[in-house]
Parts: structure tokens; sequence; C-alpha cells
């Protein structure tokens, strides 16, 4: 089996029977094929469960998400990636009958312990989501809206944080002299650019994105794809793509769901080319999903 088959998918057929394999097969915290040790686990879920009412949406998923590393969530739709993907931020806390089980850790805390901030916890986990989403303000102060909102701060500290934002996401050249105009003038590539500085204007630890150029057009979408490459060194990224070939593109880590479940966790260079699972290898090379 090649990597070329694997990236090429064929037409759709009839998904068979997919069961989620037993936690300690999957390769959580091997050692990746460059020999380089396993990395501080930066979040962690046990038998974590995700429910709208009576329907479990996230089916006791056991995941270890490394630090500094770019980690992938596959899987066709409504297998529950994006609905795992909103609970490290508390997300999903704004859909009545939401609720989980099982325990999501972040940095040896439960993030759903009844004690916790999720103000603070949104300070650190940041998130970028499928549409760009700029508020109706200029540029300047959307990139400022998160330091404005969790501290006072003076005019010229706001200024370095917003050159730094829109610096760090690739955008600073082509804004800096009309810093003041309405967000909403901007390109769709730009605009989802400028939701990204948002979320890195406050230093988050870890970034989520939700399927970030799913409403770009290529060239945006490689900018993008650029940025999350060079971002790799200073955040956690996970991001959720229904895009095979950015998944392995961009990402250290894959995990492919499905109704659910989590059926395979691992090196994305194995994942896409000796995947442990036969589900798995349906999957990634199209003959369902």
């Amino acid at each position: 089996m090649t990597t070329e088959t694997l990236l090429d998918p064929k037409p759709p057929a009839k998904p068979g029977m997919i069961r989620p394999v037993a936690v300690d097969t999957m390769a959580q915290q091997q050692e990746d094929e460059e020999g380089t040790a396993p990395r501080r686990v930066h979040v962690q879920s046990k038998d974590f469960s995700i429910y709208y009412g009576d329907f479990e949406a996230v089916k006791r998923v056991n995941m270890s998400i490394e630090e500094g590393r770019v980690t992938a969530i596959i899987g066709p739709s409504g297998c529950g990636k994006s609905t795992f993907l909103r609970a490290i931020n508390r997300m999903n806390d704004l859909i009545p009958g939401c609720h989980t089980r099982g325990e999501l850790i972040f940095d040896d805390e439960n993030i759903y312990d009844p004690q916790i901030d999720v103000v603070a916890l949104r300070y650190r986990v940041g998130m970028v989501f499928q549409k760009p989403n700029p508020f109706p303000k200029s540029i300047f102060d959307n990139v400022a809206y998160g330091p404005r909102l969790h501290c006072e701060k003076r005019k010229s500290e706001l200024m370095e944080i917003v050159e730094r934002s829109l610096r760090r996401a690739a955008l600073w050249e082509e804004v800096k002299d009309r810093l003041q105009e309405n967000a909403l003038g901007m390109s769709g590539g730009q605009q989802q650019r400028l939701c990204l500085a948002r979320a890195l204007a406050v230093d988050p630890e870890i970034l989520l994105m939700d399927e970030p150029t799913s409403a770009l057009d290529p060239r945006a979408t490689a900018h993008i794809e650029d940025l999350i490459s060079e971002l790799r060194s200073r955040y956690t990224i996970i991001i959720v793509t229904h895009n095979m070939q950015q998944a392995a593109r961009v990402s250290d880590s894959t995990a492919f769901m499905y109704e659910g479940n989590l059926i395979e966790f691992g090196n994305t260079k194995q994942l896409f080319t000796r995947p442990a699972q036969k589900q798995t290898e349906d999957y990634i090379t199209g003959r369902f999903g």
C-alpha cells in the first residue's frame, strides 16, 4: 500500500461495521518515526463521552495529545470530531442539554471540574472556527478585543500586541496602513487570518481549529496551512478537517473518528501509509465517508 493510493480517494461505497480499537493498542505516546521521545501530554481524555440529551455523540474516547505538536482529527460528517474539539474549551456548554462523562484533562486538571473557571480556560485555549467571524469593528479592535477583555492595557501595549499577533498571522504587511478600517471589508482569507490573530492576541497555550479552510479558496488555504506549520513551535494545535490531504500535510498525529468512536490514533505518516485498522484504511482510501 502506498501513500499515493491512500491520498487519492476512490468513489465512496457503502461502509461496513465500524468498531473502535482497544485503548492499549493505539500508539498514543510512542516514539515517532524519527526516534524522538514523547513530549509532555497537554490534553488527555479518559473514557470521555459527550451527550446531547440521551444521545451519545462522543463515546468513551481515550486519547493523549502532546504539547507542541499538530494533531488532526478526521472522519465523516457527524462522527463527533467537532463536538470533541469544542469540548476542549467548553464551547459545548452553550448547547442546551449537552453534558459529559469521564474526564478531559488539561495540564493535570479536569476541564469539567465544577470549580474550573471557564473564562480563564478559554483564555488559555483559543479557537478558530469554520467560517471567518470577524466582529463588525476595526481591524485593530478585532485583535485588541481579547486583551482588553481580560485586563486593562494602555494603548501602546495594545498596539504592540496587535502588531505581534498580526505578524504571527502573516497579515501585518497587508493591513498595517488600514488598521482602523472595518474588518468586514477584508477578503475571506484575510478575515480568517484576522480571526487567527485575534485568537493569538491573548497568547493561548492551545489553538483549536475547526475546519479553518473549508470556506477558503486554494490560495488562502495554502496560506493558512503555512501558518499552521510556522505556529507549531509555539502552540499545541488541534485541527478538525474533512480534507485528508490537508491532515497529511500539516499534522504530526492524526485521530480517525467514526460514529462517535475513536477508531485509530497515531503518527500521521504511519496512519496514512500503514493504518493499523481496516476501518481506517477503508475511510482514507474513499471506500466510505
